[in-house]
């Protein structure tokens, strides 16, 4: 069986139910019982401890364990946190919003409260650990060395697309975000070529819209950076470089904060490193703004 990387096998992205599917007949009556659990109860699995999970189907906690050796995992953590990549793409909002217990009454608001801030806490601080400075720089260069920018988010990533190509589009001025309008996707991004760089931001459930339009421009040889949640996102298996950020969800709603905050970083490492470049236009753009009242108020406006 193939060892982990990074805590997650190479196998599991294909999809953790068909590895359990394919090795099904070599399992053990016990392993068998764990199986067909998950494949039906993922959910459910996802969220119990091995011996919470060998109570439930009747088996022992070594035998959960052994179960996921069987699968090719260290360990049972390994497998849960397959499990966790799992419901992320799997799970419908009314089976997300059935999770969400402690949010079904009144009294539970500041509980609710407490406990979505500090899932976005969480998620910031998983994507300050995991981050790769190296690859941040590479994703930097690519965007200054490109002819062209294409920034393409569907969905609940429109927001995170639309906030990246605004601020983009202030210190740059070859930035183009692609969305849903008048034109469709792919006649939008009709010219894109191998010296043009495609953004493409998505994460859980990823839009299949968005994964077409990245297949799409890879075919034309198109340098692809990927914004998304890990190494198991299809995104990730298509793009040329990628950042990660945490997205995990406390709720029915998808959390955004880690993203938004990493396309923060982003911009203004991009902003400081064209500082000089950028000073006499943003001076037009502060003189247009008070000249036209952009911005309300007499304090001075922020872009």
């Amino acid at each position: 069986m193939p060892k982990i990387r990074n805590d997650i096998m190479e196998a599991e992205k294909k999809d953790l139910l068909k590895l359990i599917q394919e090795n099904f007949a070599h399992l053990s009556k016990g392993q068998k019982r764990i199986a067909e659990f998950i494949m039906n109860s993922y959910d459910k699995a996802a969220f119990m401890t091995a011996a919470k999970l060998g109570e439930k189907v009747g088996v022992s906690e070594s035998t959960v364990v052994r179960f996921a050796n069987a699968l090719g995992f260290e360990g049972y953590p390994s497998l849960q946190t397959a499990l966790h990549e799992l419901i992320k793409n799997k799970l419908t909002t009314v089976q997300r919003l059935s999770m969400s217990d402690d949010f079904s009454n009144k009294e539970a608001e500041g509980p609710a409260l407490k406990k979505v801030l500090k899932s976005d806490i969480d998620n910031i601080r998983t994507t300050i650990d995991e981050i790769d400075m190296d690859m941040f720089n590479k994703v930097i260069d690519c965007i200054f060395e490109a002819k062209r920018i294409y920034i393409i988010g569907l969905r609940s990533s429109t927001s995170l697309a639309g906030y990246l190509g605004f601020y983009l589009g202030i210190i740059l001025d070859n930035v183009k975000v692609v969305s849903f309008g008048m034109s469709d996707v792919f006649e939008q991004l009709l010219r894109v070529s191998k010296d043009d760089l495609v953004i493409g931001i998505g994460f859980p459930r990823y839009s299949r819209k968005t994964l077409e339009a990245l297949r799409y421009v890879k075919e034309q040889q198109c340098k692809i950076v990927g914004i998304t949640d890990s190494k198991v996102s299809p995104i990730a298996s298509i793009s040329d470089y990628t950042l990660f950020a945490k997205s995990n969800m406390a709720s029915f709603v998808d959390s955004l904060v880690a993203p938004m905050s990493l396309l923060n970083a982003l911009i203004v490492a991009i902003g400081m490193r064209e500082k000089n470049e950028i000073t006499e236009y943003l001076s037009k753009l502060e003189h247009i703004w008070q000249e036209f009242n952009v911005y309300d108020g007499k304090d001075k406006p922020h872009f």
